[in-house]
């Protein structure tokens, strides 16, 4: 069951989505006699007594407000959180997931106090159900309804893309992308609303390249052969002030064989190695070094997006067509590597492969090679390049494993590591009230 990490002293109490016709009551000692089947409480077995936060009958409360519950004389013994969505925009085109919505929350040591782990939907009627139990094991039970504030039209954050997407299977440095359509401000809450779950534990963090993007890798690449999934509980997270997110999602993808490619430039050659064991060596051209454009960048890059035929024109990186320096070819099996224009691809127009280094900047190989390597490769494989130069920039498409972990840690807003057991975010995802 997935929450906000509990102190060894906690323990978890889950919620379920279970439709509640009751009315806000607080049970009497004689109510918790009837719940319970217990006797009347004496002078030394007090009834429990219950509160719950947001009050009873309150209005338009914000999404992001933590649902607590404290009980004295007792334990509490269970929360239910029922949410039922009434602003249509809020729900409008959410995915179907069984539990998506589960408000689940974290119980104190002695049982006294629960809060919820996540936020709350908004534009909705909440039913919140606690119970807790005297030391003569008599129930009280207690019931609050309250609504949250809607989101505004224009103030509503979405998931614009992500990558990878359900049902990938994806190399060992595969980063996780995710691009909001709205600028986010409270990066730390929003952070903390994204959970990384794995079949093998790691430790990964949080980076922003902007306000939009935000972007999780582990300490070292994936294990290969795991499932991972990611929970964004983006429902009610205020993004920046009154701006919040209105549904949540779930991204499940697989990482495959661990593919590891590497290129030394001077050597005119690619070795490719799968699962640890030599796969295959390819000759190769590569930058010509005339410049730093047509330098081929040193680093650790991570395969992108990929194309049967593309046409590379120079004027989409900045270099008019009226230039000495200008081209423009089509080619075949293009794999991209960096935002900045270097591919690994196709060009039986260059005949110095395996000789010279004599291209723009890309990867040049020959139609059979290239053929291979786009067929055999994966979003999220691994081409690590050394021998010149030009060192290839972090944020320059998916090089984030040009940075360090300390110095990838240190840059996460949180500034702790997100550990992917399921046992939750470094911190709260609730605003200050």
């Amino acid at each position: 069951m997935t929450g906000k990490t509990p102190p060894v002293v906690m323990r978890r109490l889950g919620i379920g989505l279970v439709a509640l016709a009751l009315a806000a009551t607080a049970c009497t000692s004689g109510e918790a006699e009837t719940q319970g089947g217990g006797s009347e409480p004496t002078d030394a077995t007090p009834p429990a007594e219950l509160v719950i936060t947001p009050e009873d009958g309150t209005g338009e409360v914000a999404p992001n407000s933590p649902v607590q519950v404290t009980a004295e004389s007792g334990v509490i013994t269970d929360v239910q959180v029922d949410q039922t969505v009434v602003d249509e925009a809020s729900a409008e085109g959410e995915q179907e997931t069984p539990g998506l919505y589960d408000v689940t929350g974290t119980l104190n040591g002695d049982g006294t106090e629960w809060v919820s782990d996540w936020n709350l939907r908004p534009g909705s009627d909440v039913v919140v159900t606690a119970t807790a139990e005297n030391d003569a094991g008599e129930e009280t039970e207690l019931v609050h309804e309250f609504t949250t504030l809607a989101a505004v039209p224009g103030q509503r954050l979405e998931l614009a893309s992500n990558y990878p997407v359900t049902g990938d299977t994806v190399g060992v440095g595969m980063p996780i992308v995710i691009n909001f359509d709205l600028p986010v401000t409270n990066k730390a809450q929003v952070e903390n609303s994204m959970e990384v779950v794995s079949e093998q534990e790691v430790a990964g963090a949080w980076n922003w390249t902007n306000d939009q993007t935000a972007v999780f890798r582990p300490e070292e690449y994936w294990d290969p052969y795991q499932a991972v999934t990611v929970d964004l509980r983006l429902a009610g997270v205020e993004a920046s002030e009154g701006v919040y997110g209105v549904r949540n999602h779930q991204i499940d993808f697989e990482i495959g064989r661990e593919l590891i490619a590497t290129m030394h430039v001077p050597d005119h050659e690619m070795v490719v190695t799968v699962d640890g064991e030599h796969e295959r060596t390819i000759e190769v051209s590569n930058g010509k070094a005339n410049r730093r454009f047509d330098t081929t960048s040193s680093g650790v890059h991570v395969l992108m997006e990929r194309y049967e035929h593309i046409t590379m024109d120079s004027t989409t990186v900045g270099i008019p067509e009226d230039s000495p320096n200008s081209y423009n070819v089509d080619v075949q099996y293009a794999v991209r590597t960096s935002n900045s224009g270097e591919f690994v691809h196709e060009a039986s127009y260059n005949s110095a492969i395996g000789s010279a280094n004599t291209s723009n900047g890309c990867t040049n190989l020959r139609m059979a090679d290239a053929q291979w390597f786009f067929e055999n490769t994966l979003m999220g494989d691994v081409l690590n390049t050394t021998g010149t130069d030009r060192e290839f920039e972090w944020n320059n498409g998916w090089g984030f494993w040009q940075k360090s972990w300390d110095d990838w840690l240190a840059n996460s807003v949180t500034g702790e590591p997100q550990v992917t057991d399921g046992s939750g975010t470094p911190g709260s995802v609730h605003g200050e009230r």
